[in-house]
């Protein structure tokens, strides 16, 4: 039996969205359950900031429709919000304000606004209470921002490019946080990133966007498990790579081709096997391996 909307934290149905007459969005749908890290993927303009807009009620969809927690959140907007942590990719805080000044004035939005646990994750993120927003530096602002996403303990929080412009100590950092306030309190997060190495180290489910539409909608387990890189060798050179079942990316030239795979490796051994090839290598593809292959489709 399918579960009912309801039983997601987040349920797309068949959503679309245009801007102007570009489809941002094509006819979504997908659901996120309760405490999973959910991995949002995608080339730029792919639509993944768009339906996360559409999350926050931030967008009304053309057709189809959109329940968090069970609710429309264009109608319901305060139940909804209050229990989202938001993180945009332009972090677009008060420059003016001090850090101390900035929880302060957040707190007032959120019921649920813990203090003790908003000054632990300040101290922890080595954020000075005195210094102006303005001038910290990208890391420290990214961290700012995670600050006031994560301090009323959201049950869901929606993370978009959260790494975008950071060096790599501060990537490190941010998801280093992110992955133990989820360890710590099980919450539901949403991670949007074009960086398919980060999505790869934190989401335990994984959704691809491209030009708008979902290509792909799977447990990342279950992804790795479905896919192989090979290495294929001949005894003599191949001007083009043979019809082989379950191929869907492949480089190389003469004797020796890498391909990435979908499907049994019985299957593909046998009609190689036909075709006086063999395997010589197997691994398990990288998720930006796997949207390569499936992005040139």
């Amino acid at each position: 039996m399918e579960p009912e909307v309801e039983d997601y934290v987040v349920a797309v149905r068949g959503v679309s969205h245009c801007f102007g007459r570009k489809a941002a969005l094509d006819d979504v749908s997908l659901d996120v359950r309760r405490g999973q890290v959910f991995g949002l993927v995608g080339e730029n303009g792919a639509g993944k900031t768009t339906l996360l807009h559409h999350l926050i009620g931030a967008h009304v969809p053309k057709t189809g429709s959109v329940r968090v927690f069970g609710l429309d959140p264009v109608k319901h907007p305060a139940p909804v919000l209050e229990r989202i942590g938001y993180l945009s990719e332009d972090r677009d805080l008060p420059l003016w304000m001090r850090v101390g000044e900035l929880m302060h004035y957040m707190q007032a939005f959120y019921p649920g606004w813990d203090e003790s646990y908003a000054e632990r994750l300040r101290a922890d993120f080595g954020l000075d209470a005195r210094v102006r927003v303005r001038n910290l530096s990208r890391g420290e602002k990214a961290r700012a921002a995670l600050l006031v996403a994560l301090a009323h303990r959201p049950a869901l929080l929606l993370l978009d490019e959260p790494s975008s412009g950071l060096d790599a100590i501060a990537r490190q950092e941010i998801l280093g946080a992110v992955v133990r306030t989820v360890a710590e309190e099980g919450r539901t997060v949403i991670f949007s990133s074009h960086l398919l190495d980060e999505v790869e180290r934190v989401a335990d489910h994984v959704a691809m966007l491209h030009a708008g539409r979902v290509t792909l909608d799977m447990p990342m387990d279950a992804l790795k498990a479905r896919h192989r890189k090979y290495v294929l060798r001949w005894p003599e050179a191949q001007a083009t790579l043979p019809i082989l079942p379950g191929v869907i990316g492949a480089t190389g030239e003469g004797c020796e081709w890498g391909v990435i795979c979908e499907g049994e490796e019985d299957l593909l051994a046998s009609v190689l096997s036909a075709t006086g090839g063999e395997i010589i290598e197997s691994s398990v593809p990288t998720l930006e391996t796997i949207f390569l292959a499936r992005a040139a489709l």
